[in-house]
Order: C-alpha cells, then sequence, then structure tokens
C-alpha cells in the first residue's frame, strides 16, 4: 500500500501529457474529452507542461505537441525491466505451487532476454540469471515467443537465426519447416526445448514447456517451467502443469497491462 495519498494535480498532469502525446498534438477540446478535465484546468495544466519544457502551442492553429525533452521521461525504461518486475511475484507463486523453476524472456533480436528466473535454489540451478540470452529456436521460450509474436519480429528472428550454425536453427534455413514448427506451437499452446540445445545445455537431463505473455493477442514475452527429466515425463507435466503456465503466463500480461495504463 503506498504510504500517501497520489497527488490529484499530478496524476491530472499526466493525463494531459498523454492526451498531446499524439502525431497531430491535440486541442484543450480534445484534451477535454480524453480526459475529462474541465478547459480551464486543461490550459493550467498546459501551461504548467509548457514551463517546464514538456509541451510546445503550435503556432498556426491551437493545438499543443510535446517536445523532445518528453523522451527524457523513457530514457530509464528498459523493457525486460518491466516485465522482470511484473513476473517476479507470479513466478515465485508458481515455483512454490509446482516446485520448479522457471525463467521469463523478452524478444531482442537475435535472442530471448532472460528478465527474471526462479532458478534460485536446489537441483535445477544451473547458472542462469536475469541478462541470459536464450536462443529463439532452442529454447521454449523463444519458440513460444515467436509462435505469437508479430509477423516482423518473427521474420527478423528467423533471418537472424538462418545465419547461424547451430543446429536448433536448422528450420529457419528451411522456410516451410519453421512454419510447421510454429504452427504446431500455435495449436498445442506451448512450445518445447529443442533436444539439441537440452543436451548441450543440461546433458539431456532438464525438459521445458514454455508459453507466451500476450497483450491484445500478440506475444511480449514468454515464460517456460523447467523440470528434471527423471522426475516427470513431459506428457505428465504438460497435463499436470500447463494449465498452471497458462494462468501464471496471464497473471503476467494482466500486470504489465496495468502498469501501461491498460489494465
Amino acid at each position: 500500500m503506498p504510504s500517501y495519498e497520489p497527488v490529484t494535480a499530478l496524476l491530472r498532469g499526466l493525463e494531459v501529457l498523454r492526451a498531446v502525446n499524439r502525431p497531430d498534438g491535440a486541442t484543450v477540446k480534445d484534451i477535454h474529452r480524453l480526459t475529462g478535465l474541465n478547459q480551464p484546468a486543461v490550459v493550467r495544466m498546459l501551461e504548467t507542461l509548457i514551463h517546464a519544457g514538456l509541451v510546445i502551442r503550435q503556432r498556426d492553429r491551437a493545438a499543443y505537441l510535446p517536445t523532445g525533452r518528453t523522451l527524457e521521461l523513457s530514457a530509464g525504461y528498459v523493457a525486460h525491466r518491466e516485465v522482470g518486475i511484473a513476473a517476479t511475484p507470479v513466478m515465485e507463486a508458481l515455483r512454490r505451487s509446482t516446485g520448479w523453476p522457471s525463467d521469463v524472456g523478452v524478444f531482442d533480436g537475435d535472442a530471448m532476454v532472460v528478465a527474471h528466473t526462479s532458478r534460485v535454489e536446489g537441483r535445477l540451478l544451473f547458472g542462469r540469471r536475469p541478462g541470459y540470452r536464450a536462443p529463439v529456436l532452442g529454447t521454449s521460450l523463444g519458440r513460444a515467443f515467436l509462435a505469437f509474436c508479430g509477423p516482423a519480429e518473427r521474420e527478423r528472428a528467423l533471418a537472424l537465426a538462418a545465419a547461424a550454425p547451430d543446429p536448433w536453427n536448422d528450420p529457419a534455413r528451411d522456410p516451410p519447416r519453421a512454419d510447421d514448427l510454429l504452427r504446431g506451437v500455435r495449436e498445442a499452446g506451448f512450445a518445447t526445448m529443442d533436444g539439441a540445445y537440452a543436451a548441450r545445455e543440461y546433458g539431456g537431463l532438464a525438459g521445458a514447456i514454455g508459453v507466451p505473455v500476450l497483450l491484445d493477442g500478440v506475444a511480449v514475452a514468454a515464460l517456460n517451467l523447467m523440470y528434471l527429466n527423471e522426475a516427470a515425463e513431459r506428457d505428465e507435466v504438460v497435463r499436470r502443469l500447463l494449465p498452471v503456465l497458462q494462468g501464471a503466463a496471464a497473471e503476467v500480461s494482466a500486470a504489465l497491462a496495468r502498469s501501461r495504463g491498460r489494465g
């Protein structure tokens, strides 16, 4: 719980700045319609934002535009940090309920950057830490993301993977095979780790299933669940724990939506 009540004037100022932050700017009437604030209040907020150097008024029409200084407000934003913060409590609960650790990853061009991991103790402590770059076609994280992401991201990731020699990138060099692989993930609702990657990284001892974290039906991240092959077979993990993992991914999605003002 917050220590103090939120500062109403600040919240209103941020609402006005968000309304101004459009390609064509916004008039006072536009901002009134978008925020519900009365027009005198809108004008006061605009004048304050102009004084702060965040907004300018167009000379040829009564519209307001954001300035380049607004870019400073996002300079500290890092996508994987936001996802890690949103996912941490969900992943802690997931570990307690399943007994197995998880990673959450964000796409970064040619790999999934691990934003948070619950591999903190026990037999599955394999040295993975936040910041680890998981190959997109080798891991359940990457495959789950690629199957549900936008086409531009998928095309870019597959083009980069095709240029890398690792055996798990072979589907990227055969487009119909890649299409079949990712279609299968979409139909099943989950992805698995590539066998060659599992053999190299874990000596074939561990497996993983991964699911997308969706916003508006498009993947923005992916969440996995690791397990030891000697302790559980894949079909049993899928039967018992896939619904739990999917529920956790939905919780992360909801947390991200709230953090972005969409929930």
